[in-house]
This record gives structure tokens, sequence and C-alpha cells, in this order.
């Protein structure tokens, strides 16, 4: 696989990783770089450039600095408005990028342009399906403070269905990788109230507690 130039990498460890700091527990430094590192696996496996994959990754979801809603397209506009991009990238390289990270948006009403917005569309979707219920519980207690405990657990269960059951919204763009595996596991236990209250009352106490 081709190396990073290691000025890129000092460039996005130093100003660009950090900003994650002031995000919610779901969207700090860790799942920056848990996208970065499933962005450069996909990219070889595809043959796309490493380099624009992971600048991708690290910029996805910059935009949350002006909130959830429109943070795709915020994250597209900031890789745009980056003139150290210049000092590697080229305009054309850098407007695939920003229309990659505007594409990567689970509910996005459209499939990712190109190739590289379905890598970021699928390495920011790392179904690990314990994970995603104790985040979706963690979101809800940061977001919805004025919910009781039923809410959340009603909460939890209809975001779940909205975006991960088996009608839901979430796409998948290679059939082959191990989140389609993990995305069957998850629709298990979103299937399986007991198994899922369960699950939801054990992060509950923890998370709460904290």
């Amino acid at each position: 696989m081709k190396t990073i130039r290691q000025d890129i990498q000092v460039y996005i460890e130093r100003e660009i990783l950090p900003r994650y700091d002031n995000f919610d527990a779901a969207h700090r430094c860790d799942h920056a770089e848990m996208v970065i590192r499933q962005s450069l696996e996909l990219a070889e496996q595809t043959g796309a450039d490493v380099e624009m994959a992971y600048v991708i990754a690290a910029y996805h979801d910059t935009g949350l600095c002006e909130g959830r809603e429109r943070h795709h397209l915020v994250s597209g506009s900031i890789i745009r408005a980056d003139q150290n991009l210049l000092r590697w990238f080229s305009p054309e390289q850098i407007e695939t990028m920003a229309c990659a990270a505007e594409d990567h948006r689970a509910s996005a009403d459209h499939a990712p342009r190109t190739l590289y917005g379905r890598i970021v569309a699928e390495a920011d979707r790392f179904i690990d399906p314990e994970t995603i219920v104790r985040r979706t519980v963690q979101f809800g207690l940061e977001h919805y403070p004025e919910l009781d405990r039923a809410g959340h657990y009603e909460r939890t269960v209809q975001h779940l269905h909205e975006k991960y059951g088996r009608n839901g919204y979430l796409k998948l763009w290679f059939t082959n990788s191990p989140n389609a595996r993990r995305l069957e596991l998850l629709r298990q236990i979103i299937d399986d109230e007991p198994q899922l209250r369960r699950l939801f009352n054990e992060y509950w106490e923890n998370i709460s507690k904290l």
C-alpha cells in the first residue's frame, strides 16, 4: 500500500483530529481514527488513492462544529476552504474529497457520487452491535435529558429500527464487507426484544451513573 506522506499525517494529527475533542462522545478522536483505519483498508482493496481516503476520513465529521443536521455539508465546505490541502492535492482532488465528505451521511437522500464517497460512507459504519446500542443510549442521555427511562428506551428502539432495521435507511456499499455480516447480527438483536431490553438496561445503569 502506498505510504502516506509524513507531512500530511503531521498536519492532520496536529490540526484536524484535535477538533473531535469538542464533539459528543460518539464522535471523538477514537471515532475519526476508526474511520481512517477502515478507509485505508477499503482504499487498498479498491485501488483508490490512500492519501485522499485518509484526508476524507479525517475531515468527514469536522462539520459537527456547526451542529449535526448539516454536518456533512459543512465538512465538505471545510475541506474546500482549507488552503493547506493545496500543498499536496490538486483542486480537482480537493473537490472530490469534499464531495465524498458531503456524501458520507447514512441518511443522505442519494448514493455517494464517487468511489471515495462510498469508501468513507462504509468506513463510517463500524457495525459492532453492542457498541451501537450503547452509543444510542449514550446519545439519548446527552441530548434528551428531559426523557425518563421509559422514554429513553422507546427512543433507542425507534432509532435502531429507523437506521439499522431491515427496512432502515442505512445502506452498505460493499456487499462482502465485515460490516454486512455484523449488520445482520445487529438486526437479530433489534428483532429480539428481550435481548435488546437487557442491553439497554445494562448500558442505562452504567452510563446514567457517570
